[in-house]
């Protein structure tokens, strides 16, 4: 196991800072719906700047990207600048970014902004599982984790709802502006509430990203968590073109399962932490399964809205609440480094989420969305296995 020794004394009497999670909670809505915002604008923002609908969604591609360089290196980069300062700087970034975005005169200032928020969400997302253990006792690590994904749940739910609202009303640069007071509010809610987070030098590993990668357990595991979210993405990328085409639903129809989703997921991220406080790895182990049962009966049944509908509500549940598992693992694993852990976790899934999105859509193109379901649920079921050898692992070390 690459850790399994506290980092701290006394890790479950410490004091809980309860205020600083709420505060990074609703950084993480600011954050993910910024990220996700230029979905619902494409059309008015492509215009005004003069750019294809094609090139404004590079908007998104750029702001992946960059998550991937900055989680690989915001360690390094941040050396030992005190860890509350880091977080506000990313925050004052994000509100930055949007306002970038909002007075942007052309693609470039456009882009520029959006690589900015790539930078925060890969420096935000390495640091999140690292800063969980340093706000809140060792047992409640997951509940703090958990906390942190019903913001990303939340926005998730609303972010294009939202924006396509907003950008109607006043227009798309009004819509991203909105969200700079947001991050603002964020950023004062941290400076009050989070404690100083000095790096302890003396307990801070200095183990590179190729050396954890020479743990078995850290191997498998991590391969477990790619997997998941390539077979997520294969199948969920896919989502709508298989509502609108197979289950023939109209407008409303769409709206109100993509909603059902949404509700599900936010409830799920709400009772995740309790879960796998009762059993870690098997709720780690089931997830996937019940996912790609999901995906099996979709096929089944997928011209029947009566039972597609409660079927997306499941997959939901369960989906939306499997990053918390694994930051929750992350944090076991890697006590000791859990910045470092949580960067390489942050790559993984960014380029699992590429890689799935990919693979599904040349399945869906050339071969029909049933292959694109039966991939997904082949997937899912590996990365279940995989979390049971994970298991097995730490069981051994």
């Amino acid at each position: 196991m690459a850790s399994t020794e506290t980092t701290h004394s006394s890790p479950q009497h410490k004091a809980a800072h309860w205020g600083g999670v709420w505060a990074m909670t609703l950084c993480v809505f600011a954050l993910i719906a910024s990220e996700f915002m230029p979905v619902s604008l494409l059309s008015p923002l492509s215009r005004d700047l003069a750019v294809s609908e094609g090139l404004a969604g590079q908007g998104i591609a750029i702001s992946g990207a960059l998550a991937v360089i900055t989680s690989l290196s915001i360690t390094r980069i941040a050396g030992n600048l005190d860890r509350k300062i880091l977080l506000l700087t990313l925050t004052l970034l994000m509100a930055l970014s949007g306002l970038m975005v909002a007075m942007a005169s052309s693609y470039l200032a456009y882009m520029t902004g959006r690589a900015l928020i790539g930078v925060v969400i890969g420096g935000f997302w390495s640091m999140s599982a690292a800063v969980a253990i340093r706000l809140v006792p060792t047992d409640k690590v997951p509940r703090a984790l958990a906390i942190f994904n019903a913001g990303n749940a939340l926005a998730t739910v609303i972010a294009a709802p939202l924006g396509s609202y907003l950008g109607s009303v006043i227009g798309w640069r009004g819509a991203f502006f909105s969200l700079v007071p947001v991050a603002l509010i964020a950023l004062l809610w941290q400076g009050f509430t989070l404690p100083s987070m000095p790096v302890n030098k003396a307990r801070q590993r200095s183990g590179t990203i190729l050396q954890l990668l020479r743990s078995p357990l850290v191997t498998v595991g991590l391969t477990a968590c790619g997997l998941l979210f390539m077979g997520q993405f294969t199948l969920f990328t896919y989502l709508r073109p298989f509502l609108e085409t197979v289950t023939q639903v109209d407008v409303s129809a769409l709206s109100l399962v993509l909603l059902t989703i949404g509700v599900a997921g936010f409830i799920g991220t709400l009772i995740i932490g309790v879960v796998l406080q009762r059993g870690f790895y098997l709720t780690l182990m089931i997830i996937p399964l019940i996912m790609a049962v999901v995906a099996v009966l979709l096929m089944v049944f997928g011209h029947q809205l009566w039972l597609v509908a409660p079927l997306l509500g499941i997959w939901g549940l369960v989906a939306t609440a499997a990053p918390t598992g694994w930051w929750a693992w992350i944090a076991r694993t890697f006590p000791d480094n859990a910045e470092a852990g949580g960067g390489l976790m942050v790559a993984i899934v960014q380029l699992s989420i590429a890689l799935g999105s990919t693979l599904g859509g040349l399945a869906f193109d050339h071969a029909g969305w049933q292959t694109t379901f039966a991939i997904s649920a082949t997937l899912l079921v590996v990365a279940a296995f995989l979390v049971r050898l994970t298991a097995r692992r730490e069981g051994a070390a």
